[in-house]
């Protein structure tokens, strides 16, 4: 399958104030595009060209760097963009609210470590919230990785790359992870990703 870029499953406005149109056209036109291009390219002629997105990301992991790179991200992004929406944040569905409390002990305490995940995730990279071995956890990774390179399932990620955050938070990624888990996490979507995960 060759990648292609989704549309954004709202306007480049509706996520403002806490994330800008600016921030959008430059995050999704140019750098998911860019993955899309590029990891295109790179997959074109390899023995992972025809898999899905997800066997493309496990199988190039620790094998072929700049398709990884390129194919990790493309799927990060995919999900991040519906990780979000207008008027997001709010209540948890009640299965997955009721596995968050059992597995990191409060609603609470899971935004705390979420967002001290990707405060202290030292350079470019993502906080997670996944399922491993069946209990959801919060992991954090570099670059472009993700939790299906280490043996688990993504349910909720949140990109701390600069290009995520910069126009509208300048250095303050604390501030931006805040208001990405209080009033843009689509937690639908993270509910519907945990059904499937434990499928």
């Amino acid at each position: 399958m060759s990648f292609t870029l989704p549309d954004l499953p709202y306007a480049y406005d509706a996520l403002q104030p806490y994330m800008s149109r600016e921030t959008l056209e430059y995050h999704h036109d140019k750098h998911h595009k860019a993955y899309v291009d590029n990891g295109n390219k790179l997959l074109e002629g390899t023995d992972l060209a025809g898999k899905s997105l997800e066997e493309i990301v496990v199988g190039s992991f620790g094998k072929n760097q700049g398709l990884f790179n390129n194919a990790g991200q493309h799927y990060n992004h995919i999900h991040f963009w519906k990780w979000m929406k207008p008027n997001g944040g709010g209540a948890i569905p009640g299965n997955l609210e009721k596995k968050i409390i059992e597995d990191l002990g409060s609603i609470e305490k899971m935004k705390e470590d979420f967002a001290q995940a990707g405060a202290t995730q030292f350079g470019s990279g993502w906080c997670w919230l996944a399922v491993k071995d069946g209990k959801i956890v919060v992991m954090k990774t570099p670059n472009g990785e993700n939790p299906l390179v280490h043996g688990a399932k993504p349910i909720l990620g949140c990109d701390v790359w600069e290009h995520s955050y910069y126009i509208d938070y300048r250095n303050r990624r604390p501030d931006y992870l805040k208001a990405f888990i209080e009033n843009l996490v689509n937690w639908e979507y993270v509910a519907e990703m945990y059904e499937a995960a434990i499928r």
